[in-house]
């Protein structure tokens, strides 16, 4: 505790605040005597209360706004809370419920968390950041807004995306929340809806050109270094184009990376090791179609290349055995609307608006969703990746839940049960044919939480893609035999911590091997990360 707040001001910071848990001779010591009331209570009383004040709450929002203000006020009963159950309350800190609170944060907003620079600051960005209490930190999450979720481009409303993203690396993998920064970087939007919004939080001004964001975020990556010198910083919901330009720009200069291209990728490869596992057979032999060719479906796509190169492809062949179908249709080798990123892989196909027909084209095994259109997977084209194997592997990984390409139940039904699927939201159980299914969940932070504490630990020289590769291997070798009978693909969330931990050590394990780790290797890795990680207490 920081010895030097007393009275009120013990109270009032997040970080030393105790509340009812601190004890007569701290009360004394602190001058608070008096402004607590009598009883000592400890930590397990007090998440005894906050989850009766949870109980109470109309709805998930509700909920969502309870725990933000508990974090405001005593960080450490917050993830105490969090920590004790993270299934349950990951879909209300993060997804879906994010959704939500990103839709109505100017009406919703009570009190600032983390930073918030703006373009109007360029010039200034290290003067700045400088203001942030603490140097010692180790992450910063960043983002513009441009591309939250399913939601688009929501500016300012997207602050609680960072600052989410970064709750999840200390609730899910126990990564120390005293080295996490959250920053919304606001350029702009293109909503016009927010900008005549009242109650809307940020600048209220078209973002600016490419060449203009590059320039600004140059900048802050810069002065990012210079205050906190070796920061990741940790790029989330950037607009698409801005998002893989700035990942290319920075990623062999500065420690950095992009979770919605590479951790979506890495989730998506969990899972898709996990289903090959079952169907015994290797990521090579698939043939894999995207619905959706932005930066997630991009980034997943390029990983799974470079996963199947290390299986013996060819770069050439491992992109044959990859299409990919945007809001124009299919991409082939006529279009002349793509960008150099989507144009390897186009396709010698017919042209094609109709995704059933782009399936009876290109025969995949594997469909996978990130296109944000609800109900996009018809039954005739699920049946149609049917037709091209036993068990067809059916990934709708759109989110929120209401922009899913297909549900489970439908997945399921329209296979007799044989279709092995995930989501990005987690869908409840679906009984087909007398089986109970389990639907998976390929959602993030089965990965970046782990990924992030591996970085923590390592402090590695540079972040590339075969690091996330590693850990989306980790991942999946976690997912028992009994739980791949109910068609689980991804750990069980009720031992979430346990589970990042492992592979977190994995992720450690590979770049020690590639001798890219800044720190001496440990006898026995996993101990030593976990000797890392954050524990909530008094």
């Amino acid at each position: 505790m920081d010895q030097h707040l007393t009275g009120i001001g013990a109270l009032h910071d997040a970080v030393t605040n105790k509340g009812t848990a601190f004890t007569r001779k701290e009360r004394s010591a602190l001058k608070i005597e008096g402004l607590l009331p009598a009883a000592v209570d400890d930590l397990d009383t007090q998440i005894e209360r906050v989850l009766e004040h949870l109980a109470a709450k109309p709805d998930n929002i509700e909920q969502y706004i309870y725990l933000q203000e508990l974090c405001d006020r005593n960080e450490t009963l917050y993830y105490a809370t969090l920590m004790r159950d993270p299934a349950r309350f990951v879909p209300i800190v993060y997804d879906p419920t994010i959704a939500d609170a990103c839709l109505t944060y100017g009406h919703i907003y009570r009190r600032p968390q983390g930073m918030y620079l703006t373009k109007e600051m360029k010039g200034r960005f290290a003067e700045v950041l400088a203001n942030w209490p603490s140097r010692d930190i180790r992450f910063i999450c960043v983002s513009s807004g441009g591309r939250i979720l399913g939601l688009g481009d929501i500016g300012a409303n997207g602050a609680p995306i960072p600052i989410g993203k970064l709750q999840l690396y200390t609730a899910c993998a126990a990564v120390p929340p005293d080295g996490l920064l959250p920053i919304h970087f606001d350029i702009g939007t293109t909503n016009a809806k927010l900008r005549a919004d009242p109650l809307y939080t940020g600048l209220r001004d078209e973002p600016p050109s490419p060449n203009e964001i590059d320039a600004l975020v140059d900048e802050f990556m810069e002065a990012a270094n210079q205050v906190f010198p070796g920061v990741c910083v940790h790029f989330e919901d950037w607009k698409g184009t801005d998002a893989i330009r700035l990942l290319a720009r920075y990623q062999d200069n500065y420690l950095v990376y992009n979770d919605d291209i590479q951790g979506t990728a890495s989730v998506t490869i969990a899972g898709l090791t996990t289903a090959l596992q079952i169907k015994e057979e290797k990521l090579a032999q698939q043939r894999i179609l995207f619905a959706g060719a932005g930066s997630a479906g991009i980034g997943i796509a390029n990983m799974i290349v470079e996963a199947m190169q290390d299986e013996g492809l060819s770069q050439a062949d491992a992109r044959a055995r990859i299409a990919m179908f945007d809001a124009n249709g299919l991409l082939q080798s006529d279009r002349r609307d793509l960008s150099s990123s989507q144009q390897v892989y186009a396709k010698d196909l017919p042209a094609t608006t109709d995704l059933a027909e782009a399936v009876k084209a290109f025969k995949p095994t594997v469909l996978i969703g990130v296109s944000t259109t609800p109900g996009l997977f018809t039954e005739d084209v699920v049946k149609g990746v049917a037709v091209n194997t036993d068990r067809p592997i059916i990934f709708p990984l759109s989110n929120p839940t209401d922009k899913a390409e297909c549900t489970p139940n439908q997945a399921y039904t329209w296979t007799g049960g044989k279709a092995l699927f995930a989501a990005g939201v987690q869908f409840p159980d679906v009984s087909v044919n007398g089986k109970t299914f389990h639907p998976g969940q390929a959602n993030n932070f089965y990965i970046f939480p782990a990924f992030g504490l591996a970085v923590y630990a390592t402090r590695p020289k540079r972040i590339d893609d075969k690091m996330w590769i590693a850990a989306a291997r980790g991942s999946a070798d976690q997912v028992d035999q009994a739980s791949r009978a109910k068609g689980m693909l991804f750990p069980k969330q009720s031992e979430i911590l346990e589970t990042e931990i492992t592979t977190a050590t994995c992720i450690a394990e590979h770049i020690f091997d590639r001798g890219l780790a800044s720190v001496e290797r440990p006898d026995d890795i996993r101990a030593w990360i976990k000797g890392m990680t954050y524990t909530p207490g008094y």
